[in-house]
Order: structure tokens, then sequence, then C-alpha cells
């Protein structure tokens, strides 16, 4: 059902997607849509989207921060989660979320996404993360983390959800 992830230098692809145009990288994921995640009249429940940031975070932080999530060293709590439902979608259509960081601190980030069919804006995504030790107590992030984290950030910082 969910094809793996991609993280690849960006190079403008649609005057729609803000934030491939402006990132210097960006991660993708793709998640076909199936009747399971649609309402009786067809279109996909608001929920679901909610279902796919934690798919495209888990995804991307495996992929492209660290493949043990830094369970070693503590947890990854989120503090703080926003959709907004822009455009109606329905069963066999593909959906391809766009990933990206911003908010970066020593002990937290958000991430944004934006989620496209066919080219369009159809909803757009917020998590605030925050890293926490095995005491879950607030922790740093180690510098190598965050220089990655770093790498995907959206240069203009905004919130996503504020318009």
């Amino acid at each position: 059902m969910f094809s793996h992830g991609s993280a690849l230098p960006i190079l403008p692809v649609s005057p729609i997607s803000p934030i491939s145009s402006i990132s210097s990288k960006v991660f993708r994921h793709s998640i076909d849509i199936y009747l399971k995640d649609s309402n009786a009249t067809g279109n996909i429940y608001f929920a679901r989207y909610f279902e796919w940031q934690g798919i495209c975070r888990e995804r991307w932080f495996f992929e492209c921060i660290s493949a043990d999530m830094l369970a070693p060293l503590g947890v990854f709590i989120t503090k703080d989660a926003q959709q907004k439902y822009i455009h109606e979608t329905f069963a066999f259509q593909k959906v391809e979320c766009e990933v990206s960081t911003t908010a970066i601190k020593q002990c937290s980030f958000s991430l944004l996404f934006q989620f496209f069919v066919e080219g369009r804006l159809v909803s757009t995504g917020h998590q605030q993360i925050v890293f926490a030790n095995k005491d879950k107590k607030i922790s740093r992030l180690p510098e190598h983390i965050l220089e990655k984290i770093r790498q995907y950030e959206n240069p203009r910082k905004v919130e996503m959800l504020s318009n």
C-alpha cells in the first residue's frame, strides 16, 4: 500500500508547491488511497491525513535522519499536530506527501506536510516534535541529528496553517 519515500535535492516542480520551490531538500512519500480510507459518499476521511502525517514522519526519520529513531537516547513526543483539509480526495487516487522542517531548536523542531493529488494541493499539516531522554525529560537533540534535520528546513519559517 505504501511505497518507499525518497530524499532528493529539489528542483522546481510546480508553482503550487511552495515548499518544493524553496527548500534545499524535501522528503517525498506516496500513498495509495483505497476504499477503506473513504466514507459512504466516497471521499477520504479527514482523519486519514493525521494517520498519513505519522507514516510520512516515521519514514522520513527512518530514511533520512536516524534508522534507530534515536531509541537508545530517548523518545520523540508530538507536542502539537494540525491538519487543514483543502480539497476532497477519493479512493484509488495517489497522494504525494512532501515533508520539510521549520522552527528547529536544540530540543524540538516542527514538520510541515503538504499533500498533493495529481499536482494539486489537497491538504497541509504541521507537527511540533519534542525530544525527551529515557527519564521523559526534555533533552537536547545530538548536534549531528540537528544538522540532518536542518537539511530539510523550509527557509520561509511560516506556519502552513496560518492562512
